[in-house]
């Protein structure tokens, strides 16, 4: 299973080769022109002498990992998230060094730790890696510093309908992506696997000012709090109900426009669509949006709990609703292009 395979490579924000790697076999019989450019996102284009809107599909490569920085002389490793971990999640997690290197995370047990010390999460600065390494210039064998480690979960089906895995986010949509290149579109398509969304969306930026199409579609995984004891309308998006459509979020505010015509292919099509609550995170929209002259842009999410940990949760149907809606507005898009206005700053005569 191609979502599968995602999950289980590794690839933090600047070390994406294995996923951009594995990413370039698969698409490569289904595009026209494949390349990856200098800041590392792979960008595969289908029908690029067709006339028409030059249609972007963005899906970020990048996963949340632990960078080690440095080794202490007993061979223990301390580390720095890269990308947002909540230190909270990290105590006696197993990790994976350099593909080979197996460490658990640890952290003074709580019989030592003092009254206050219990009374407060951990940090970061109080955990370390134990690799089993007897002294630094053991540990120093097997790993270096500015190595990453990585969360070895084993993606699997389980309960009614779930997947549970590692860095679901930006892989579904990796997925979903790779997916809808199979498929025949009348315009010109590119593929747009970006690097480094974790840590500021800067692959994106980059991709998007060189690329400059005409619009663009974020494909992505947004936070499923619907387990919370908080209110519903607290929950951001919850798993089952569908993609999720976003309104706005911490960079980017979308286009009425383009949110009421989702919703309407949504509905043509019966596909069940929801709307993603909340103001806060961000995706490579926030880079898109604002390239060049600026490139209308909307995002689709997939709801996933535990999102940025050991182990997030998605909804299969969820993820093949994201499928076909996308699919859906791609075969919609030429018509809707020719009855509207692109630039909508011209619309508004006010």
């Amino acid at each position: 299973m191609l979502l599968k395979s995602l999950s289980e490579l590794n690839g933090t924000s600047g070390a994406e080769n294995l996923v951009r790697n594995f990413l370039r076999q698969t698409i490569e019989p289904f595009v026209d022109i494949i390349s990856t450019d200098k800041m590392g996102n792979l960008i595969g284009m289908k029908n690029d002498s067709l006339s028409g809107p030059k249609v972007m599909l963005a899906a970020h490569m990048d996963e949340v990992a632990l960078m080690i920085i440095d080794i202490t002389g007993e061979g223990f490793l301390k580390f720095r998230p890269v990308g947002g971990i909540d230190a909270r999640i990290l105590v006696s997690k197993p990790v994976q060094i350099n593909n080979s290197c197996v460490g658990v995370i640890g952290a003074k047990a709580i019989h030592l730790q003092k009254h206050t010390e219990r009374q407060n999460a951990l940090s970061c600065d109080q955990l370390y890696i134990d690799i089993g390494a007897k002294s630094k210039e053991d540990a120093s064998s097997k790993v270096k510093l500015g190595d990453y480690a990585y969360f070895t979960t084993e993606f699997e089906p389980f309960g009614d309908g779930l997947y549970k895995g590692k860095a679901l986010d930006g892989r579904v949509g990796c997925a979903i992506l790779a997916e809808l290149l199979k498929n025949d579109y009348d315009f010109p398509l590119i593929a747009g696997f970006t690097v480094q969304e974790e840590v500021g969306l800067r692959g994106a930026k980059v991709a998007a000012h060189h690329l400059a199409p005409d619009f663009a579609i974020i494909l992505e995984a947004s936070v499923a709090d619907d387990m919370s004891e908080g209110a519903e309308d607290g929950w951001i998006t919850e798993l089952g109900n569908g993609p999720a459509c976003s309104l706005m979020d911490r960079s980017t505010l979308y286009s009425a426009k383009l949110i009421q015509w989702v919703t309407s292919v949504a509905r043509q099509n019966g596909i069940p669509l929801q709307f993603r609550r909340g103001s806060g995170g961000g995706n490579d929209a926030g880079s898109i949006h604002i390239s060049n002259v600026g490139i209308p842009t909307i995002c689709l999410n997939v709801p996933c709990r535990y999102i940025h940990s050991f182990a997030s949760v998605i909804s299969e149907k969820d993820y093949r609703d994201c499928y076909d809606l996308v699919n859906a507005l791609l075969k919609e898009l030429p018509n809707f292009f020719e009855g509207s206005s692109i630039n909508f700053a011209k619309e508004d005569k006010s």
